[in-house]
């Protein structure tokens, strides 16, 4: 585990980065100042020294191991303070800018390691004591967005150092800090697609004590405005400077001179909804008067309950009082109408039960035209000479069951026989009414 602090001190002719790495034992006691950007390292390096070691002798030990972090008695960390961790083959960071609220107070951070081969675990504690700084706030501060970093590659010291020489080579300060650094997902970024190397972007704040260059300041011109409304890249003249290392999104630059702001405080004027000094909240008396709920049941519940019962006793007058029934229509129907009906009704049924028992062969219209092994086409039962115009649709029906033959006299006194298939229509045989039609 290591601490990073970064201050960058400019002198007229040199400048310097001071990074402290140092290992990290139980518990560690930092001195971060307000204002300045503040970086604390997790290394799994450290932390595997805390777990067994790798059970096969002679391999390197690379286990998986992720941290967790939270401020002690709560579940979370404090507000100004981030964490990242890529993978858990990468080493974890702790990154923020530190309030004035906190100053002088202790912070302290549980980290928690967890090795994801062996679930075990291992607990350290880290006590952030926040220092006054002696110029915070730097009077000038300016935001970059930062296109082609990730926050965890614009943390590196190496990387941020490079990123502050290049600043100090356009701003020409006597003192620069970074502030903060912010992931762009953090501001409502999207998540790249995993194509071309693509970054999330990274805001950089820095702060420092000397007014904005005239290069700094060119993006504030209405040519470059109206580029940038146009979603066009401005005209900036030192952006060489840092295009070698750092892609700078120039319209999305922020310089803020605090010696400018004017206070918004205004002095609260009192009027109505505000209550005056020493005055209390009186809530309303425990002697409540008692109230009669007879009338309120009445219009509730007692008159839809009436009118529904009216409603449904209506309904019922007319459903069963005054149902007519099949005896009263038949009384009021004609009775030629009623033999009429019955007539239809009972040749109706008798017809139905006919076709159930009918044996008779398919008609030539549904025989196959295709032999069923072969596929070729069958010929036609006649030829084309013969006379098919009076050819029934049925085939002729011989020597079927239930048959029987009645003479019927012709016009020169020979006689005729006619088949009639035999039947039960409604229980009664067939041949009983061929006969009571020969009686006839």
């Amino acid at each position: 585990m290591s601490h990073l602090l970064f201050s960058v001190s400019y002198l007229p002719f040199c400048f310097s980065v001071y990074t402290i790495l140092s290992k990290v034992h139980s518990d560690r006691n930092v001195y971060p100042s307000a204002g300045v950007l503040f970086v604390h390292v997790l290394e799994r390096e450290y932390f595997k020294g805390e777990f067994p070691p790798y059970p096969k002798p002679g391999e390197i030990s690379n286990d998986p191991i992720t941290f967790n972090t939270n401020l002690m008695g709560y579940p979370d960390r404090p507000g100004w303070l981030r964490y990242i961790q890529r993978t858990p083959y990468s080493d974890g960071v702790l990154y923020g800018s530190p309030t004035v609220e906190n100053v002088g107070k202790p912070t302290i951070i549980e980290i928690t390691a967890y090795n994801r081969r062996t679930f075990e675990t291992a607990r350290h504690n880290l006590i952030i004591n926040i220092m006054s700084a002696e110029d915070f706030p730097l009077p000038y501060q300016a935001e970059f967005f930062i296109r082609n970093m990730n926050v965890e590659e614009m943390l590196a010291s190496e990387v941020l150092g490079d990123f502050l020489g290049a600043v100090k080579n356009v701003w020409q300060p006597e003192r620069l800090n970074a502030i903060n650094i912010t992931s762009a997902l953090d501001r409502g970024g999207r998540v790249p697609l995993p194509i071309n190397d693509m970054k999330e972007g990274v805001y950089v704040m820095v702060g420092a004590d000397v007014p904005f260059s005239s290069c700094l300041r060119e993006v504030e011109n209405p040519q470059n405005q109206l580029r940038c409304s146009q979603e066009m890249e401005p005209v900036i003249t030192c952006d060489k400077k840092f295009r070698t290392q750092f892609h700078i999104d120039w319209c999305k630059i922020s310089l803020v001179d605090n010696t400018k702001q004017v206070s918004t405080f205004q002095e609260v004027i009192r009027g109505e909804g505000i209550l005056p000094d020493g005055g209390e909240y009186k809530p309303p008396s425990d002697t409540l008067k008692s109230r009669d709920y007879y009338s309120d049941f009445l219009i509730t519940l007692a008159v839809p309950s009436a009118i529904a019962l009216v409603l449904f006793l209506i309904l019922a007058y007319i459903m069963c009082c005054r149902r007519e029934g099949v005896e009263k229509r038949n009384m009021q129907t004609p009775d030629i109408q009623l033999v009429h009906h019955s007539a239809i009704q009972k040749s109706t049924k008798e017809l139905r039960d006919m076709s159930k028992n009918r044996e008779i062969a398919w008609p030539l219209s549904t025989l196959p035209v295709f032999h069923p092994v072969t596929g070729e086409i069958v010929p036609p039962l006649h030829t084309d000479s013969y006379d098919n115009t009076s050819m029934p649709l049925m085939q002729t029906q011989q020597n079927l069951p239930h048959q029987t033959q009645i003479p019927q006299q012709q016009t020169a006194g020979e006689f005729r026989m006619t088949t009639f298939q035999r039947l039960e229509v409604n229980g009664i045989p067939e041949e009983r009414k061929l006969t009571e039609a020969m009686n006839l």
